[in-house]
């Protein structure tokens, strides 16, 4: 493979998780401009459009630290969007699979990210419940392609794995 083909699939992967990103953050300019923090905008009896911010991990992880944890968790995103990039670099003509997992990581890391560098806090606006008595806690479009990105890449290392036994 030439180094031109190598780089037009790089700036592939990028633009997809450059539309991530751009997708993640068009949203919550729009919640973030047009809704009151913890106002919820019932959209189906499960589900709510929400305004929360998350100064922590997943889950809130760390969210109460102090403030510490927006640039340990800054320089974490810094280290995997420049490991992903350099994996997909290796691999972004080759294995189709694995480049999606990483580009879906990739996109929702920069989005968190941002909002982490520029409000110090990261944006979520997604909220499931059952009925009103359990929530799930509140995610934006960013999380969800990370999330998506781990589902594919333990689907493409199980689904190499069992395909790679079987030849055997």
């Amino acid at each position: 493979m030439t180094k031109s083909f190598v780089w037009q699939q790089l700036q592939r992967w990028w633009a997809l998780a450059l539309i991530i990103f751009g997708l993640d953050w068009l949203v919550k300019q729009w919640v973030d401009t047009s809704l009151r923090y913890g106002q919820e905008i019932s959209v189906l009896p499960f589900f709510d459009i929400t305004l929360r911010y998350n100064t922590g991990a997943a889950f809130s992880f760390l969210a109460d630290a102090g403030g510490w944890q927006r640039w340990f968790f800054s320089i974490i995103a810094v280290v995997v969007v420049i490991g992903i990039s350099w994996r997909l670099v290796k691999i972004a003509s080759s294995n189709y699979w694995e480049a999606l997992s990483l580009t879906l990581i990739l996109g929702g890391a920069i989005g968190n990210l941002y909002d982490r560098l520029a409000y110090g806090h990261v944006v979520d606006y997604l909220q499931f419940h059952w009925q009103q008595t359990w929530y799930f806690p509140a995610f934006n479009i960013a999380d969800s392609a990370i999330t998506l990105g781990v589902i594919v890449m333990l689907l493409e290392g199980y689904l190499n794995k069992k395909f790679t036994n079987k030849s055997k």
